[in-house]
């Protein structure tokens, strides 16, 4: 077995290193297109990995399509603006072409869908956003026979259209998001009695026509954001809904003994005539997914039942503490909540202690919560991703008893052995308070916004063996700082946007030692730039006026790296005038000798 899955392995290696030597270069594509035979017979999925990876490097053009015409059956040329007529003359000529996507391809028209009329082998068609697509161009689909799935969202279709679109008799999914859509138009659409999926945001429908819903008995998927429609007769199929922005009298039709078998509920910024009465229709026992998010509700009994939530969304509702035991009624099998942007404190966060052990994402962003919530938390054994952005952390509690003895508070996290996403933008943390993350060592994803934070902290994360981005804006980092950092030997994202210490040759510098790291910074598109035009001017050419600049009142000496009794803030010695140049200029003031090491020539001068 092992032998066989080292063959499987090493095919697969294989068949990457053919695909990426036959997308090397134009001149790479120039010869194997000579060979079309070759491409007649090869895979289906190896051909779909080959022109993906062609379109990522902008190697193709219309005429190359051709070589891919008796092997290709998926296409996704989604945001593609370069697709038009020509290519779609081109891709009308695909043998067993199963799946076109050219959603957001804004150059399409309905000329440009001439060339795909009478293509019996196509089955998914997504025309979404094509702004130029109107009824004219519905006209060009009718005569594909075999369409299943069609998206023609957000495009110029009117009412009209829609009702044109009754002769594909064999669709199951119907995408009519954002189109005008008439209580006459979907009237048309009733023998369409194998649709499962039905997109209807935006559109002009009522209650009037909404009966009409009935007349499609597969009918899983619904979507009605947006609408007038506030009453919905009993659909024993639909396991999907969404009724976003929308006021809401009944979801059942308010037949006597007959609920909803929803699965998934999507309402936020609703408005419910009686709330509890709306949910009295719904299968409590089968609801999974719900999203209350942006509502003004504030009585949440109607979750008391709800057992078999796994995703719960209240953010930017008035939920309070006081419901948050209601939560905690029915966790135990919930994985995703999502509280931020409300008045939840730690005090709510309390009810939750031991009674999710399945919660895997928690949002408590914009909140109240304070240090008292981590150790709450701290008994959510599956948590992956925790946001405590925006709140009132700080790093530290006072120990019971000890009113001047401080605690780490962020040492709770520890405890979260699961934990590989965490956001800590906008707190009060200091460097001592971060200590404790290092020892988070499935964490990939760190996310801090401060300027408490220093160079001390940036060193603390280099011992996180898994940080895929780590993220430190608006610190006070220094270019001395940024020069010895060690990243992880994981690290792809740094973020240091804010950070107005560091300067231009600092971050070319950086990504010269550290070619695979992205750095986000304000100087590092200018080196970006600067890279392609020409050579990097060396970092020992300063400015002159920048290194006159005198601090205001006497002379002091600049602080170290790290200093024992606490960082000092330079930027007030200066006046604004004096900040600005200070952006500017090669090397932020601070003496690398204070720090105990020695840095390149380049950085000192």
């Amino acid at each position: 077995m092992a032998k066989r899955g080292g063959m499987k392995a090493e095919k697969r290696n294989l068949v990457h290193l053919c695909i990426e030597a036959a997308s090397e270069s134009t001149e790479t594509v120039e010869i194997w297109r000579r060979q079309r035979r070759t491409l007649e017979k090869m895979p289906p999925e190896l051909a779909e990995a080959l022109l993906r990876r062609l379109l990522r490097r902008r190697l193709v053009s219309p005429s190359l399509l051709e070589v891919f015409q008796h092997c290709i059956e998926e296409i996704d040329l989604k945001h593609e603006n370069c697709v038009d007529a020509e290519w779609m003359a081109y891709l009308g000529a695909f043998r067993c072409l199963r799946s076109l996507n050219i959603a957001d391809c804004r150059a399409i028209n309905n000329s440009a869908l001439w060339a795909i009329t009478g293509m019996d082998t196509l089955k998914e068609l997504d025309l979404s956003r094509c702004v130029k697509v109107t009824d004219v161009g519905i006209k060009h689909l009718l005569s594909i026979p075999n369409l299943e799935k069609l998206s023609v969202s957000e495009t110029g279709v009117t009412g009209d259209g829609v009702s044109w679109l009754s002769s594909l008799k064999k669709l199951s999914k119907l995408d009519l998001g954002g189109i005008p859509v008439t209580d006459m138009a979907l009237r048309s659409l009733q023998v369409l009695t194998k649709l499962e999926y039905l997109d209807l945001w935006g559109s002009k429908i009522s209650n009037k026509v909404a009966a009409v819903l009935k007349k499609f008995p597969n009918l899983s998927f619904l979507n009605l954001a947006w609408t007038d429609v506030t009453t919905l007769p009993t659909l024993p199929s639909l396991t999907y809904l969404n009724m976003s922005n929308c006021t809401i009298n009944s979801i059942s039709g308010g037949d006597c003994g007959v609920k909803a078998p929803l699965k998934q509920l999507r309402v936020p910024g609703a408005t419910f005539i009686d709330v509890h009465e709306v949910f009295s229709y719904i299968e409590a026992s089968q609801l999974s997914f719900l999203d209350l998010s942006n509502s003004s509700l504030h009585n949440f009994q109607f979750l008391a039942h709800m057992d078999s939530l796994t995703h719960l969304n209240v953010s930017f509702s008035k939920i309070k503490d006081e419901s948050i035991e209601l939560i905690a009624h029915v966790g135990a099998n919930l994985r995703n909540l999502n509280l931020s942007n409300t008045k939840v404190s730690s005090l709510g966060i309390g009810s939750l202690a031991g009674m999710v052990p399945n919660l895997e994402i928690l949002s408590l962003s914009h909140t109240l919560v304070d240090d008292v919530a981590l150790s709450y938390i701290s008994t959510m054994p599956a948590l992956r991703v925790l946001d405590l952005s925006n709140t009132n952390i700080k790093g530290f509690t006072y120990q019971i008893g000890h009113e001047q003895d401080e605690a780490f508070s962020l040492t709770a996290l520890q405890s979260l052995n699961h934990l590989e996403r965490l956001d800590l933008e906008g707190t009060h943390v200091k460097d001592e308070a971060l200590q404790p993350l290092s020892g988070l060592q499935q964490l990939n994803t760190l996310s801090l916004k401060s300027d408490f934070i220093t160079d001390m902290s940036l060193h603390a994360f280099s011992s996180l063996p898994k940080l895929r981005y780590l993220g430190i804006r608006g610190a006070v980092l220094t270019n001395a700082g940024l020069y010895l950092f060690n990243p992880p030997p994981m690290l792809e994202t740094l973020d240091l946007r804010g950070c107005w210490l560091l300067t231009e040759d600092t971050i070319s510098l950086f990504h010269e030692n550290h070619p695979r790291i992205k750095v986000r910074h304000e100087f590092a598109q200018i080196c970006s730039i600067s890279e392609n035009k020409c050579d990097r001017s060396s970092p020992q050419q300063g400015t002159p006026r920048t290194s006159q600049l005198k601090p205001k009142g006497k002379a002091s000496s600049a602080p170290s790296v790290f200093r024992k009794e606490g960082f000092v803030d330079e930027r007030l010695k200066y006046r604004r005038e004096e900040l600005l140049e200070l952006r500017s200029a090669p090397l932020s003031l601070v003496s690398p000798h204070d720090c105990g090491v020695v840095l390149p020539k380049t950085l000192i001068e």
